[in-house]
């Protein structure tokens, strides 16, 4: 938002130069992006979080700084002169739809002349970023910018039967709306409409139509300003995709005691800009109208939770100036004691986020000066504890590290899009009903789609090769239930060993990746391995991973048609493992940890070049080996495979790898001999293995 500082002037008489307010706004908790000069002087650049409202208007941003200052804030209170006819009998409003729209109000001025806006308004509309229209709608503009609470302007003779009804949206229905497009509507969308209620001529809080439009042969004005449900306004836009200066307002939560107020201003300055009459009196449906709610603030918890005395005039002093009206009850005596006193205040109608003591003692701690309070650690109401899982998953993260991975931290808000790309049939997406963006539409099924998006960054910005991992959670449904997964993701892109003055670099791979998880599995007794994997990954380089007979996840390349979807033009290799099984396995297999002292006797190799059928797997020749229960192979390894001349076809070369080594003694060549021979002819019986010859 840009706030013309010389405007704040005229609501405080404020003598800083605008830096200083700028850095003090920005010291109490209003994020600014920097300050400009232009025709109407300084141009403060606030960035203004969801949850202030109020501050989308100068008076708000002057309402803040009087608090800083300590400077009173000037009241609005317009009094436009008013004709004897009166408003009631010219126009009726009819809510049908009081969950959508709180309130509306109706002015009537008659005999306008709509003229482009003096060369003032011109200019500090555009200094605020506001394009000039004509003055009738530049009076709208320029109270919304003043105020901070949106209006709207139509065409009084064109309002048919002089009648507003406000309805939800009913189904296809269709209206054009100011941007000259028309728009398809949806149940739950609030129409403002005339005469009988069939025609629409405007989406509430949004955007006008067409149909009612002010223009230079506008004779008579009817002046809207309402209030609309905040959470419907935020739906309408996302589904409408139509983001205004007037849902922003709305869609973070208006004041509705405001919109009276605002009204009447408008009213004075079309009076003032394009002449008239204004009918007396306004138009006020307002059928939710609720009692300000009354908050506690007790010294002793402000003592508490900020452990700094502040004194009573400035708790006193700040919160009235932010409208809080604070009123003295009867103190409480103090530890020592000393009488600490309390206060009872009124939430303002513009300050709805603040419903808790908590919150008030944030509002004073802000103004006061966070800077004036000292660091120091809150007192610990009983000895910390770590989680059952904290020395496993502590272990594992140091493991990953070695490896060469680095730890990210993804939001788990996906878009659906992305999130179909990479679920699982079986798992129902958890779907957000309120979500921020059409980008994060949904929590991610599995966390692939997250470290997948993190690899596309890093190969975008430059950065060809990366190694990451994740330890979070994956959300799907189950019935109505959202069930929360503990997960640990991998991804990794570009090389496995970049070039040096011996080494030619080499592309990380498949076997990198396995090889990874089983170091890092190691911990938990070692993986069990299947080839098969997602529809997301590449059928001829994935496996599944299992610890024990416990499924963990899924491990390989990325597939080439999901790569060509995110625009990945180098191979990326992702893994997802449940984690809770995994940390079991890890204490278990950690308590049952055991010296074993060095080999005294030396080890010796064999190697078994073996020709196999297509489709036998190196973990069914080491099931077969194993299954031999010689107790002297303590390794067995596949150090090479090979296809192409002089392999038949439908057949491969494997070059088995396994250590023979005994603790207490040295093997003698005729046990190595009887141990591979019978290797050879079990591999042979039960695989049909043929060892080649040479």
């Amino acid at each position: 938002m840009k706030v013309v500082y010389n405007w704040l002037k005229e609501f405080v008489d404020l003598t800083a130069p605008a830096e200083d307010a700028a850095s003090r706004l920005a010291l109490s908790g209003t994020n600014i992006g920097g300050i400009e000069q232009g025709a109407q002087g300084a141009v403060i650049e606030a960035e203004l979080t969801t949850n202030r409202p109020d501050c989308l208007g100068h008076y708000g941003l002057a309402r803040e700084l009087s608090a800083i200052y300590r400077l009173p804030l000037k009241p609005v209170a317009p009094k436009p002169a008013e004709s004897a006819a009166k408003a009631v009998g010219a126009v009726r409003v009819e809510i049908q739809s009081p969950e959508l729209c709180g309130r509306f109000t109706a002015r009537v001025i008659r005999g306008v002349k709509i003229q482009p806006s003096p060369a003032w308004l011109r200019e500090r509309l555009e200094a605020a970023g506001v394009a000039s229209i004509n003055n009738v709608v530049d009076a709208t503009n320029y109270v919304m910018l003043e105020l901070g609470h949106a209006l709207h302007a139509f065409d009084y003779d064109l309002v048919r039967d002089h009648r507003i009804v406000v309805r939800q949206a009913k189904p296809g229905e269709k209206m054009k709306t100011l941007d000259g497009l028309e728009r398809q509507l949806t149940p739950g969308i609030c129409m403002v409409c005339d005469g009988d209620g069939t025609r629409a001529v405007g989406i509430g809080g949004i955007m006008g139509g067409t149909e009612t439009e002010i223009s230079f042969s506008t004779k008579n004005v009817l002046l809207e300003c309402a209030w609309f449900e905040p959470v419907a306004i935020r739906r309408a836009t996302r589904f409408l995709r139509l983001y205004t200066e007037a849902s922003t307002r709305f869609g973070r939560g208006a004041d509705p005691e405001l919109a009276e107020l605002a009204s009447r201003r408008c009213a004075e300055l079309i009076l003032q800009l394009a002449g008239g009459e204004l009918l007396a009196g306004v138009v006020d449906a307002y059928p939710g109208k609720r009692a300000p709610k009354k908050i506690a603030l007790h010294r002793s918890e402000f003592l508490r939770i900020m452990g700094v005395d502040v004194p009573d005039k400035e708790i006193e002093a700040i919160l009235a100036a932010l409208g809080f009206a604070p009123v003295r009850v009867d103190a409480q005596r103090g530890a020592a004691g000393s009488l600490l006193a309390a206060w009872e205040c009124a939430q303002p109608s513009w300050r709805a986020e603040v419903e808790r003591e908590i919150d008030l003692i944030e509002e004073v701690a802000r103004i006061y000066g966070l800077d004036k309070f000292p660091p120091r650690f809150p007192v610990a109401r009983k000895a910390a504890a770590r989680l059952p899982h904290a020395a496993a998953e502590e272990r594992l993260r140091e493991r990953l590290m070695g490896l060469g991975y680095r730890e990210i931290v993804t939001i788990p808000h996906v878009a659906e899009e992305r999130n179909e790309l990479f679920r699982p049939a079986e798992a129902t997406p958890a779907r957000l009903a309120n979500p921020l963006s059409e980008e994060a539409g949904v929590l991610r099924s599995t966390a692939a789609v997250t470290m997948a998006a993190a690899l596309e960054w890093n190969l975008n910005h430059g950065q060809r090769s990366a190694r990451l991992f994740e330890i979070g959670r994956h959300y799907r449904l189950q019935g109505q239930q959202s069930v929360e997964t503990r997960v640990l993701a991998l991804g990794a892109t570009g090389e496995a060993r970049e070039k040096g003055i011996y080494d030619a670099a080499r592309a990380f791979s498949f076997a990198d990746l396995k090889g990874d998880l089983d170091a890092a599995g190691a911990f938990a007794g070692g993986f069990r391995w299947q080839p098969e994997g997602g529809a997301w990954l590449h059928p001829a380089r994935c496996g599944r991973v299992f610890l024990g007979a416990q499924e963990l996840g899924v491990a390989g390349q990325l597939a080439r048609r999901v790569a060509e979807r995110l625009k990945l033009r180098q191979d990326v290799f992702l893994a997802e493992l449940l984690l809770d099984p995994l940390y079991v396995a890890m204490r278990a297999a950690g308590d049952a940890r055991r010296f074993v002292p060095l080999p005294r006797f030396p080890a010796v190799e064999r190697d078994f070049s073996l020709l196999l059928a297509d489709g036998t797997s190196f973990a069914a020749v080491a099931r077969v080996i194993q299954s031999l229960g010689i107790a002297e192979a303590s390794s067995i390894e596949a150090a090479d495979l090979f296809r192409g001349k002089n392999v038949p076809a439908g057949k491969y070369s494997l070059l088995v790898r396994v250590l023979f080594q005994s603790p207490t003694s040295t093997l003698t060549e005729a046990q190595i001999t009887d141990f591979s021979g019978k290797i050879v002819a079990t591999l042979e019986k039960q695989l049909g293995a043929q060892l080649r010859a040479g």
